[in-house]
């Protein structure tokens, strides 16, 4: 399925006409909502189980609805010749259910994926990974929240930093025998990402939604990954990831917002970081 920046918006748009609709609380057994959403996002494909190519990890019991991690993780076994072509993150009930969508880049060897998303209700969350043989795998991950996509967001302006600052990370990988000499990387975006069901505290309005839509992260030349994302992504999104080196000097951010505008930064690379 090839996912579309539209209808990233199209789904945001629909947001504000939720929020005064109380979700009806998800249980472990949707009752059919899966397929449903399923047949809609993923036509004319059957999902396989996918516990032996990909996993999704989320705390059962959220602290904050707004600020819920969830990892995902890549399983192939080595020498299966498949790759992920594109990694799907869910969120059942979320007014727009699909909160991301990344697409490694050839080589990259990325094989796991954190970020942070806002849940609405209590919830399934389905990670969908579309392999290069055409074949698509799910697994998911139930998760009680509740109220993190009509959450106020925090001032962002309260600590001096400018809206669209880019900050970009990268680790080593230690004590992990799967790691294979890859390496971590964290680029964070200074963005308040409104989902369109936040309340103005002194208009009472609501805030039209503005979010991060798209994102790319190069190793000098080559792309490391490239993410289409909504209004179900947390405030000041952040996504880390685990990615094959190619010694390359410097790393590359460029984003795009909902209303058009776009961030960029350049970042040396530090081989040496721990």
């Amino acid at each position: 399925m090839e996912t579309t920046r539209r209808g990233f918006a199209q789904t945001a748009g629909m947001a504000a006409a939720f929020a005064a609709i109380p979700a009806a609380r998800a249980a472990e057994d949707d009752g059919g909502r899966w397929a449903d959403l399923a047949a809609q996002l993923f036509p004319g494909h059957t999902l396989l189980d996918g516990a032996s190519v990909l996993s999704i990890n989320a705390p059962y019991r959220a602290e904050d609805a707004a600020v819920v991690p969830v990892d995902l993780a890549i399983l192939l076994p080595d020498g299966d010749a498949r790759q992920v072509a594109r990694l799907t993150l869910i969120i059942d009930i979320n007014p727009a259910p699909m909160a991301a969508t990344f697409t490694p880049g050839a080589g990259a060897g990325i094989d796991r994926i954190s970020t942070r998303v806002r849940v609405n209700d209590y919830t399934n969350m389905h990670a969908v990974a579309e392999m290069t043989d055409g074949s698509f795998y799910s697994v998911a991950r139930f998760v009680k929240a509740a109220g993190g996509c009509s959450a106020p967001a925090l001032k962002q302006a309260s600590d001096g930093i400018t809206e669209g600052t880019i900050r970009f990370r990268e680790f080593a990988v230690a004590n992990e025998p799967d790691a294979a000499g890859r390496r971590e990387a964290q680029v964070m975006i200074r963005h308040p990402n409104y989902s369109g069901m936040q309340m103005d505290q002194i208009s009472h309005l609501y805030i039209a939604a503005d979010f991060l839509q798209t994102m790319q992260v190069w190793q000098g030349d080559q792309l490391l990954l490239a993410i289409e994302a909504g209004i179900s992504i947390a405030e000041n999104p952040a996504f880390r990831f685990r990615f094959k080196p190619n010694n390359a000097a410097a790393f590359r951010v460029q984003g795009e917002a909902s209303d058009g505008r776009h961030f960029s930064g350049l970042f040396p690379a530090d081989h040496t970081a721990t």
